[in-house]
């Protein structure tokens, strides 16, 4: 039987199992069990969790920072597309302004408007760490920590004034 030996790719939990004679699988992701194998050797540190349950695993500030950076981008690429079919339909004709007038000013689209605005303010100002991050300021663990909690901090600020300015 042919042992297998199993790295860990990078910094993900993707897996590559390379035969003894050096010949890997590119690009593929196999388990033991599907490859017929009932011996392994790891190459992998044997005190890393096997069953990784994602709501137990207690995440840094910067891994929050990141995550929400991310999906605030997301957010902000569809409400462009709903923000651009206002300004096309107001620029069409008067009716067309009167229109989109009278909807913002229901609070359903007063809220929607507020969290584009509260998305746009995140990403803007975690967008400003990482171009500070880009200068070589704050790359170490606690300037990482210190930037995060600095861009909760001037985001949440931000995005309450939007708030006072959309109500």
């Amino acid at each position: 039987m042919q042992t297998i030996y199993l790295e860990k790719k990078f910094t993900y939990r993707y897996l590559r199992f390379l035969s003894k004679s050096g010949n890997a699988h590119l690009g593929e992701c196999f388990s033991p069990c599907s490859l017929g194998l009932s011996k392994c050797e790891y190459a992998v540190n044997s005190q890393r969790p096997v069953n990784l349950d994602l709501r137990t695993i207690k995440l840094p500030i910067t891994a929050y920072s990141s995550i929400l950076h991310r999906i605030s981008g997301v957010i902000l690429f569809f409400g462009i597309a709903v923000l651009l079919y206002g300004l096309d339909k107001s620029l069409a004709s008067e009716q067309g302004f009167a229109e989109v007038k009278e909807c913002l000013a229901s609070p359903l689209a007063k809220f929607v408007v507020w969290g584009l605005l509260s998305g746009l303010m995140y990403h803007l100002t975690a967008g400003i760490r990482h171009l500070i991050m880009d200068l070589g300021i704050g790359e170490t663990l606690e300037g990482g920590k210190l930037g995060a909690k600095i861009v909760f901090i001037v985001s949440a600020i931000l995005i309450v004034l939007t708030g006072v300015w959309i109500w």
